[in-house]
């Protein structure tokens, strides 16, 4: 039984029509995406009811959740672009040893993190752009994420371990139960049982543990192909763990430049007052959730393009490509132009404040432009990580939140005021894309012209 469902997961995955494939496995990873920013966005909300400096403070650890999540990305994507070429070529045993070293990696780096965050919360909350306003607040919302930081690096990692395998859906059950119960508990726990920013911490940390739970159980009850095992762990060599981290370094790089980005954002912003940082922090969610079915299509491809890179089949990675760009650039004409119709609206929801609509509204508008330039990047990523080339992967992560970015923040900030704060990112998003087309040429170019012969018998 195990050998038919192993064949006709590897015949999914290397037969079937690219344009269903993608679409069939981003959806859940849509849905997933959608879901847990309408919780940030619902969190964001509840929160600005307690007043401007609370909601600074969710954009503060919003940043720090980011550094947790980049190892959660970094041992998930890692392993799992590892396991997913290893099951193109159908050695199950190779990617479970990886699935299972990922995972226990990803659950270490989070008490690493908890350790450390506890040991100098008050630096780090100052060091994440906190006003003396924002950070009691922010202190009392960080303790509760910082419990949970262990469990919720694992369930990304997980989550991702479920996508390259091509199972989305089963990852999409675990962080989208975690999701509809945080936003059920944040109104309980915060105002009815008056727990306020403490009830909002409170609930994430509690579905972040419960997300952890559900997703463990897909492995441990057979619904994967790949298996979980602590010895498989404690057996692998470093040069698995080195493996899985080089190759994951890229996601490491992007969400810990996401990260960094939001920390520059707010330690820039600080000097114009809360109004300024909680604007800006309201922009980011906006966006993340306004793009997020355009990011859960090139998560559909990720699987499509390491699957069928590992099984030989060139020409599937080549239309998965072309789709995936084509089809999140669709997606995103249309995110822009329903951001910029309603982008005063959409920033008055979160705070009925004239200071912090007015900062919001600009950004919004200036960063839904820049987005268009998005897709081509995003996919050339996606498909530079999930196929092993890990320095232009890197490269590319590293560009626009990065190498272009930090120059861009400061340049501008200091000629522009809080005007070039807005337009640094912006800026750094459009500039990346001319940059990026290289990378896809040169690509192409290497790529076999032909499928491997061994992916036909």
């Amino acid at each position: 039984m195990k050998k038919t469902t192993e064949l006709t997961q590897y015949e999914k995955m290397t037969a079937t029509p690219i344009p269903r494939l993608i679409i069939g496995l981003s959806i859940p990873s849509v849905i997933t995406m959608l879901i847990n920013n309408i919780y940030n966005l619902v969190d964001t909300a509840f929160v600005g009811r307690l007043g401007t400096s609370a909601s600074g403070a969710v954009g503060i650890v919003f940043g720090f959740m980011a550094i947790i999540q980049a190892f959660g990305f970094m041992f998930g994507q890692g392993a799992g672009s590892i396991l997913s070429r290893a099951l193109g070529r159908q050695d199950r045993e190779s990617a479970s040893a990886h699935a299972s070293a990922g995972f226990f990696g990803s659950m270490l780096c989070g008490l690493v993190i908890t350790l450390i965050g506890f040991g100098w919360l008050n630096n780090i909350v100052m060091l994440l752009g906190s006003t003396d306003t924002i950070a009691p607040y922010a202190k009392t919302y960080i303790s509760y994420i910082l419990i949970a930081a262990p469990f919720m690096s694992g369930s990304l990692s997980l989550n991702n371990f479920l996508r390259y395998e091509g199972k989305a859906a089963l990852g999409m059950i675990g962080l989208m139960s975690g999701a509809v119960l945080n936003m059920i508990g944040d109104p309980i726990l915060m105002f009815g049982l008056n727990m306020g920013i403490a009830g909002a911490g409170l609930s994430t940390a509690i579905s972040q543990i419960i997300s952890w739970l559900i997703l463990l159980f897909m492995f441990l009850s057979g619904k994967t192909v790949s298996k979980l095992s602590f010895s498989k762990a404690l057996r692998v060599g470093p040069m698995v763990y080195g493996n899985i981290m080089a190759t994951g370094f890229p996601s490491l790089l992007r969400q810990g430049l996401n990260s960094l980005t939001t920390v520059m954002l707010n330690s820039q912003c600080r000097v114009y007052g809360d109004a300024a940082v909680a604007g800006m922090s309201i922009v980011s969610r906006i966006i993340f959730f306004a793009f997020s079915i355009a990011i859960g299509i090139g998560q559909g491809f990720q699987p499509v393009s390491a699957f069928n890179y590992g099984a030989g089949k060139y020409s599937r990675v080549r239309k998965g490509y072309r789709f995936t760009a084509l089809a999140a650039e669709s997606i995103i004409i249309v995110g822009c132009t329903l951001l910029i119709i309603f982008s005063n609206s959409l920033i008055g929801l979160f705070r009925d404040d004239p200071a912090v609509i007015a900062v919001g509204t600009r950004a919004l508008v200036l960063q839904a432009l820049a987005n268009l330039a998005l897709p081509v990047c995003m996919t050339t990523e996606m498909l530079l990580q999930s196929t092993g080339k890990r320095f232009g992967a890197s490269f590319l992560s590293a560009l626009r939140n990065g190498i272009l970015f930090i120059p861009l923040l400061y340049i501008l900030s200091y000629f522009r005021g809080l005007a070039g704060i807005q337009e640094a990112q912006p800026l750094s998003m459009v500039l990346a894309l001319p940059l990026t087309v290289p990378f896809v040429v040169y690509y192409f170019r290497k790529l076999p012209k032909q499928d491997n012969p061994a992916s036909t018998e």
